[in-house]
């Protein structure tokens, strides 16, 4: 990937990165990849800088467990083997991003977040303590994170160690009621352990006032009320073991760094490989509400302490749980519809038009092949349909050229003026202001029923004596439709918004604006039927 110091003005969209435990699954693409990935091509059909960054979760201790339940593989081999896998979904799928960090394989990344922190600790803000902590006596191993299974403390859930999924909230491993080694499955003991902590409460009033600013949605910000209202918590950020970042600290360095205390350099990483500076503006940052501590409390702590002239973020895009069948989407307990599959039966559209659309905004929604199968009939018969007949009248009334007359009329007034006000609430759903892309997708679907209505109405047009005229002004207005839904669908559905500006002789790439709806130039030639079976379906 490309990777360029970024400039001033530029918008900096993250997601989170995934850990390379499993292939992605359709959760995921559900969750911040495709959404972040929407943002940032209509940023970039506006003509703004735009960088969309993410990375893979190397040493999340998610690897090695499951390293250990296949039969032994090593880490390593876990990790390399699944990247691969995530990327090519990424691309598949059309999520475009402009870096994708990988931890293991960049010089002077492991160098940087021990710098980090290093300057943490020297500066007072991580502190020694012993507290206990699950060990498992058949395994002979420390507990933490993926290796320890028990009961929340804050909800009662089930929960791995360091954060509870379902309450969001973080946990020390050694407050989890009933804890069991992952690995065996035996309960576990509890020993005294030695780590570094960062204590959150000296950062209460700088994070209050953050809360007060940033752009998130109502459930992570009572989250973070919650925990401002308990007291903010010390969070352990080094574990006994021998997977990650080594700890930089003298007496702890068989130590590794919490990783996703790694995590916060590793943002600042992203954004310049070369130093981690910290750019002129906060980010746009998307990820789910099991990660909103971290990237809410945590990371907004960490990057205080180690700068207080890094720019927080601007606004925080988070999902809910995208369930399958009624069940939480999981890699490590292999609940899932893999994304690498199901891009091999579903072309990446439909599958982009079907979790936007049902993309868990504010709510948990539940994903079903069956459900997906629906998706595809609407799209085929609502959009492709629609298109592949209006071409095939262009074809034999116009021979297979826009004609010479414009769209006019009443009913062509009523319709741009409706279509003016549906992108006019489509630009606003593409936007960081008010993004939605379940909105989006909904406003296009309206597009193109208005489209399809407008045909049926004037098709009548050829029933009169004098109707020729008027009934190519009708078909010239359905191709501005055609015209302006290639890229006003763009951002969601990118390669049947190329394919469709393909068959209509424009470029790609063009505004989310009502300047897009007119016509080709009159005489362009545009596709056959022979050509328009599948646009936004292949």
């Amino acid at each position: 990937m490309t990777s360029s110091t970024p400039s001033s003005g530029q918008t900096w969209i993250t997601a989170t990165p995934p850990t390379p435990n499993g292939p992605l699954h359709i959760g995921h693409l559900a969750g911040p990849y495709l959404a972040g990935d929407v943002l940032r091509r209509f940023l970039r059909a506006e003509g703004q800088d735009v960088r969309y960054t993410t990375g893979l979760d190397d040493h999340q201790s998610y690897v090695p467990v499951r390293g250990v339940k296949d039969g032994g593989r090593g880490p390593e081999e876990v990790a390399d083997g699944h990247t691969e896998t995530i990327e090519r979904v990424w691309r598949t799928a059309g999520v475009g991003f402009d870096r994708i960090v990988h931890p293991r394989g960049e010089p002077g990344y492991r160098e940087f977040v021990q710098q980090f922190f290093q300057r943490l600790y020297d500066a007072g803000h991580l502190v020694a303590r012993t507290r206990p902590l699950p060990y498992c006596e058949p395994c002979e191993r420390w507990l933490y994170e993926a290796y320890v299974v028990g009961d929340c403390p804050h909800c009662g859930a089930r929960s791995n160690g360091n954060a509870c999924e379902p309450c969001g909230r973080p946990n020390d491993c050694g407050d989890l009621l009933n804890p069991h080694c992952t690995l065996c499955g035996e309960p576990a003991g509890v020993r005294d352990c030695r780590r570094l902590y960062f204590p959150l409460a000296p950062f209460a009033d700088e994070l209050s006032a953050f809360w007060a600013r940033v752009d998130m949605p109502p459930h992570l910000r009572a989250l973070c009320e919650r925990m401002a209202a308990d007291g903010l918590p010390e969070i352990a950020v080094s574990h006994p073991g021998n997977w990650g970042v080594p700890v930089p600290v003298d007496g702890l360095r068989e130590q590794r760094i919490y990783v996703w205390f790694e995590m916060a350099p590793g943002y600042l990483w992203e954004r310049d490989p070369e130093h981690g500076e910290r750019g002129d503006s906060g980010p746009v940052q998307f990820f789910g509400f099991d990660n909103g501590y971290f990237h809410a409390v945590l990371f907004p702590a960490a990057f205080t302490a180690y700068d207080r002239s890094i720019a927080l973020p601007r606004a925080f895009v988070v999902n809910e749980f995208y369930r399958l069948e009624g069940l939480k989407f999981s890699t490590s307990r292999r609940h899932a519809v893999w994304a690498h599959e199901e891009l091999g039966r579903t072309g990446p559209d439909v599958l982009r038009y079907h979790v936007l659309a049902d993309r868990p905004n504010g709510r948990q929604t539940s994903f079903s092949l069956a459900d997906l199968a629906r998706s595809r009939e609407h799209l085929a018969h609502g959009w492709d349909d629609w298109l592949g007949g209006l071409f095939t009248a262009v074809a034999e009334e116009c021979d297979g050229r826009v004609p010479a007359e414009a769209p006019g009329g009443s009913l062509w007034d009523r319709l741009g003026a409706r279509l003016r006000r549906h992108v006019a609430d489509l630009r606003d759903a593409y936007g960081v202001d008010g993004f939605d892309p379940r909105r989006a997708i909904a406003l296009l679907d309206e597009i193109v029923a208005c489209a399809v209505d407008f045909g049926h109405v004037c098709a009548h047009e050829r029933d009169r004596t004098d109707g020729a005229a008027a009934y190519r002004a009708a078909l010239a207005g359905q191709l501005a439709v055609a015209a302006a839904l290639s890229a006003w669908a763009a951002p969601a559905l990118p390669h049947g918004a190329d394919r469709l500006a393909a068959l209509l002789g424009l470029p790609p790439g063009r505004r989310v604006h009502e300047e897009a709806l007119v016509p080709p130039p009159a005489g362009t030639v545009v596709g056959g039927p022979d050509q328009v079976k599948e646009i936004f379906c292949a």
